[in-house]
């Protein structure tokens, strides 16, 4: 496809999260300018990334395993304040202070094929021609909702984690949460202080850690995931494989039984989910805490995906286009490992630049926008 009406530049980074701006800081370091050399583009309507979404009810105080962004710290937040506040002024904060001038809300529909050896990203605020892309999309926009028979006819609400909006609203129902994951916990345990009945089922029994999420524990995670995606199958989340934190909460859940897993339900009446064995339970709400894919649809033009339905990634370079970097994906979509990722795919990002003839370096620098 022709890149005719696109603004040329060295690389275009998709998605302000903690990947992307990673990524973006670590550009700027290398000596690349904002809307000269690359450009962050964010569908969000603010700064944040994913956490400006989150429910109210999840307080800084409960965000497992938040790691501050390269070159600022994150200092003395306020426990009790909401995460989305407290992150979205942090990433603000970093937006300006690193001068990384995020356009946004710019939503981006497809990556293909260009002219010249470039990449054309088009956008709803045009089109861009890139040598290099950091796709910093993550999961928050696809939530993955199961399907199981019956589940059209439930006479109650559904909702996922997505649209969670506190424990307010579940106040005196019979509510049956569906997820073994830190957001299916969180919301369960304080479901149950204000619902009149709650059900925990899971796919899979729990498992709970004990003791510190330390270096070793977090780099036995990421490999695994790392695995997952080197053999081009999708990835799980790295908070899948270390288990549940047990902490002083999650043990007075599972004492009072409220943290009391039964296996998953079969099907849906209009009433409620069946067992089985003849089981049922009643319920006004089934809340998926189910998890999320990869927001990669925009991706698909370029036909990346292995037969495993995963992209194969070396590293965060996509094995069938090394152009392309996925950050966040896989065995990065940590807060400590979006960091990692963001250094190392500036760092290739950056030899490949560098490889290019110096006059359509010229060219590319003398095109892009001022």
């Amino acid at each position: 496809m022709n890149n005719f009406g696109a603004r040329n530049v060295d690389v275009v980074v998709i998605g302000a999260g903690q990947a992307g701006l990673s990524g973006a800081y670590q550009l700027r370091r290398a000596g690349l300018v904002p809307d000269r050399d690359f450009v962050v583009l964010d569908h969000a309507p603010r700064a944040g990334g994913a956490w400006q979404f989150r429910w109210p009810s999840l307080t800084y105080g409960k965000v497992h395993g938040m790691h501050a962004l390269p070159g600022m710290e994150l200092a003395g937040a306020d426990d009790t304040r909401p995460s989305s506040e407290v992150i979205g002024a942090y990433f603000s904060a970093y937006e300006e202070r690193f001068d990384l001038r995020v356009h946004r809300p710019v939503d981006v529909s497809a990556v293909r094929e260009g002219e010249g050896g470039r990449l054309l990203v088009e956008t709803s605020e045009g089109a861009w021609a890139t040598r290099a892309l950091i796709n910093a999309t993550g999961t928050w926009d696809r939530p993955f909702w199961p399907r199981y028979p019956g589940q059209e006819t439930f006479r109650g609400r559904q909702l996922h984690t997505v649209d969670y909006p506190g424990p307010e609203e579940f106040a005196g129902q019979r509510v049956v949460v569906v997820g073994g994951g830190a957001s299916g916990t969180q919301h369960l345990m304080e479901i149950a202080e204000v619902a009149a009945d709650t059900t925990w089922v899971t796919r899979r029994p729990p498992v709970f850690r004990e003791g510190p999420f330390n270096e070793v524990v977090g780099r036995a995670a990421v490999a695994m995931v790392e695995e997952r995606v080197r053999r081009g199958l999708p990835p799980r989340s790295v908070v899948s494989v270390t288990g549940l934190p047990l902490n002083d909460a999650v043990r007075g859940a599972r004492e009072s039984g409220v943290l009391d897993r039964q296996p998953m339900f079969d099907r849906i009446t209009p009433t409620g989910p069946v067992w089985d064995d003849g089981r049922t339970v009643e319920a006004d709400v089934i809340l998926w805490a189910t998890g999320f894919r990869a927001a990669i649809d925009h991706l698909a033009p370029l036909k990346l995906r292995e037969r495993g339905g995963g992209i194969q990634v070396d590293g965060t370079r996509a094995v069938r286009d090394p152009r392309i970097h996925l950050v966040g994906y896989g065995p990065s979509a940590s807060t400590i490992g979006a960091n990692r990722a963001g250094r190392a795919a500036v760092h290739e990002v950056m030899r490949l630049l560098e490889g290019e003839p110096a006059l359509l370096r010229r060219q590319s620098a003398a095109a892009a926008p001022a």
